[in-house]
């Protein structure tokens, strides 16, 4: 609950859609707990079975569900039932391997963000700091956007830069902006939620 006028008000539901470690989602989790949050993480998908992130949620009671729900249409509509049904306000994807359906990104335009390891519009896509690197680039970050049906290419929400060192290579800038990703990500989706 929050503070609004004086009155309490009911912190908005989100879902955070991952596939992996959760280093992202530790972060989101971290900051839905502030007093003053606007936000709840009310439920944890997983396109996988036995990843770190699914630990992460259960350790602090997050409803998980495991599917890998994109490439079938039975199963996507159970997540939406899900999604509708816990009143889920914003997807998150954080690490979320997968590409999400027309159908599943209309239903849901302009509630689903997702953040990438680069400055778009420079390096849609994969292996964007092997391309940092190799285009002897002087800044990196990383980006969150609204998701739309063209891949890495929704409305910018925030941006975050760091300058690549001359010592840097693929694995430090991965840590590097891996570490503003966890600070970046929770400001986006205040941004976002303000706006509801």
């Amino acid at each position: 609950m929050k503070k609004l006028n004086g009155n309490l008000v009911r912190k908005i539901n989100i879902a955070v859609f991952i596939s992996g470690k959760g280093s992202n989602l530790l972060s989101i989790i971290k900051k839905s707990l502030a007093k003053e949050s606007l936000f709840k993480v009310s439920l944890v998908l997983s396109n996988k079975k036995n990843i770190k992130g699914l630990l992460i949620a259960k350790k602090y009671n997050i409803k998980t569900l495991v599917s890998d729900f994109t490439k079938s249409n039975s199963k996507e509509r159970k997540v939406i039932n899900i999604l509708k049904k816990d009143q889920i306000k914003l997807v998150c994807l954080a690490g979320f391997m997968k590409i999400l359906s027309n159908n599943f990104i209309t239903l849901f335009k302009g509630k689903i963000i997702n953040i990438h390891p680069s400055l778009l519009p420079k390096y849609k896509g994969l292996n964007t700091h092997e391309k940092v690197i190799k285009n002897k680039d002087t800044y990196t970050g990383c980006t969150v956007h609204f998701v739309t049906k063209k891949l890495d290419s929704g409305k910018i929400i925030l941006k975050k830069k760091i300058r690549v060192k001359k010592c840097d290579n693929k694995v430090s800038i991965q840590k590097r902006v891996l570490k503003i990703e966890h600070e970046t990500y929770p400001k986006a989706i205040v941004k976002v939620l303000s706006n509801f």
